[in-house]
């Protein structure tokens, strides 16, 4: 099980444990969760050498919302705070410091709404890296999300975000004739060294000759300077996102990638 699915879980259970037995609310904490995630993203920054990602989320809740959780409210904090931390971590984003949540009452927002706003600041007492984007004074702009009439009640989760959010169960293979790897990890690398994840026996393959790395949702092979080059379903690449079934040559060994659902 993963440690994002182990972290939701955890969220959820705060709703449908024993709080959710005497609260109801529209507003879900591992709708929070994945709406924080969302806000992660997109107002990340690229530097030079590093992406940034914002580390203070200030939350604003209805105040009929704000009460059904007022009895937990600071260990819903914490847990979405290791929810955005193990994201960051897996998306390889550099974080000024640990996220910060805040929850704030909104006496404009309708049960069910929820408002999220995002920004960047030093941690008290540190010195930010020379690149890292400069700290941001005011709260940004904050996006508000509203149910829709059809999702109202319900937790639908597409099966991208349900991937993205580790609750989906993948199981990603590199079959080489009857030889089956099952990918465990973010970053494969393949080659005819010992010391590759992925060995291949043959003496077309270079030492260190690829890499499979996991980007988010995606799988992308990656070409490290191989005397053979990688072929992608007969086209010569240096880099290519792989969808179920593509097969990847190296030298002369053919490489199918597999993507199922367990």
């Amino acid at each position: 099980m993963s440690v994002l699915k182990k972290l939701e879980e955890k969220i959820q259970g705060l709703f449908e444990g024993s709080f959710g037995r005497a609260f109801k609310s529209p507003v879900q904490p591992v709708e929070l969760a994945r709406k924080l995630v969302k806000e992660m993203d997109d107002h990340k920054v690229i530097s030079v050498s590093r992406i940034y990602a914002p580390n203070e989320y200030t939350l604003f809740l209805s105040p009929a919302d704000a009460q059904q959780f007022e009895a937990y409210e600071e260990h819903l904090k914490r847990d979405l705070s290791e929810y955005l931390t193990e994201h960051a971590r897996r998306e390889e984003y550099d974080l000024l410091s640990r996220p910060i949540v805040i929850i704030e009452t909104d006496e404009d927002l309708e049960v069910g709404e929820f408002g999220i706003a995002t920004r960047m600041v030093s941690a008290p007492g540190e010195a930010a890296a020379p690149e890292a984007p400069a700290s941001e004074p005011e709260i940004g702009q904050t996006v508000i999300y509203r149910p829709s009439a059809a999702a109202a009640g319900t937790m639908a989760v597409s099966p991208d975000e349900a991937r993205e959010l580790g609750l989906a169960c993948e199981k990603i293979s590199l079959v080489a004739g009857n030889r089956v790897f099952d990918v465990a990890k973010r970053v494969v690398s393949i080659g005819r060294s010992h010391k590759c994840d992925f060995v291949l026996t043959d003496a077309n393959v270079s030492r260190l000759h690829a890499e499979l790395r996991q980007r988010g949702n995606d799988y992308i092979i990656v070409d490290l300077d191989s005397t053979n080059g990688v072929e992608v379903n007969g086209q010569r690449v240096k880099t290519r996102t792989l969808k179920d079934g593509d097969v990847i040559t190296l030298g002369t060994t053919r490489v199918r990638f597999e993507r199922k659902s367990c």
